[in-house]
């Protein structure tokens, strides 16, 4: 599945591990958009994108408003006339305890990574059936696999996303649309900084050894190889994606391990 020349979308692009995909498609020659609340982070991103390919689209969005998607994407086809490869990075991950979390909390998780994520593809998806063609990725998490400590609604609203996208995939098989979902382990970004605690504000600390975990751009060259090979599904990350194993094969384990988690 070749990307020269292809245009690739992806949100939360501004950062992590979608600013690593810009780069690499970048690299490809691909048409990059690249999308994310920051626009003065998007425009660091597109400067470094520019210095290997010679187009690079810059739209800010924020997946808690949805209303102005169907526009967007209008810009995207009048500039590219297609959108080939859309990718679902954008979100926010949580650190709080059930008890001490507010449900507004829960919803606002939902409302980014869930609603807002669909509502995007949603917007996207009738030009790629128009031409019998496109791919669609969707960046879950191991916690879409399990549930994990702290992580409550950001673990359910990934599980949503595994069920909606295996859905769509099934939907679209035979109408010429690719369907990969993507399951990171533990990677060196700041998604627990900027994680949302039980009242709403910022996390503001990493999470303990991530500091040492796979590098955005190994992550990235992963998640491109598996796109390109036509995966459903990639796991992501070092040691700690055997977590997923032991979740399915030795369930016993996984129960043991979760309760060792310290509550912080």
């Amino acid at each position: 599945m070749k990307t020269q020349g292809k245009t690739v979308w992806i949100t939360g692009a501004s950062s992590g591990i979608g600013e690593a995909l810009a780069y690499e498609f970048a690299k490809e020659k691909a048409n990059i958009v690249i999308s994310a609340r920051r626009e003065d982070e998007l425009l660091r991103v597109q400067k470094n994108c520019l210095q290997y390919s010679d187009n690079c689209m810059i739209l800010p969005l924020d997946l808690s408003q949805s209303s102005g998607f169907s526009t967007l994407v209008k810009k995207v086809i009048d500039k590219f006339g297609q959108i080939d490869f859309l990718i679902n990075n954008g979100g926010i991950s949580q650190r709080s305890l059930v008890e001490d979390t507010d449900i507004s909390i829960d919803r606002k998780v939902f409302e980014v990574n869930f609603f807002g994520t669909i509502a995007f593809t949603k917007a996207v998806l009738p030009y790629m059936l128009d031409k019998k063609n496109g791919h669609i990725s969707v960046v879950s998490s191991l916690t879409g696999k399990f549930g994990f400590p702290l992580r409550s609604a950001y673990s359910a609203s990934k599980h949503a996303l595994q069920g909606y996208f295996e859905t769509l995939r099934a939907e679209t098989s035979g109408r010429g649309i690719k369907t990969c979902i993507i399951i990171p382990g533990r990677i060196k970004t700041n998604v627990s900084i900027n994680a949302i605690t039980a009242n709403g504000k910022i996390h503001n600390k990493m999470d303990e050894g991530q500091s040492k975990a796979m590098l955005p751009e190994k992550a990235a060259k992963k998640i491109i190889r598996a796109i390109k090979n036509g995966k459903r599904e990639v796991l992501v990350g070092g040691s700690d994606v055997l977590l997923a194993y032991i979740r399915r094969f030795i369930p016993s384990l996984y129960y043991y391990i979760v309760t060792k988690v310290k509550a912080e």
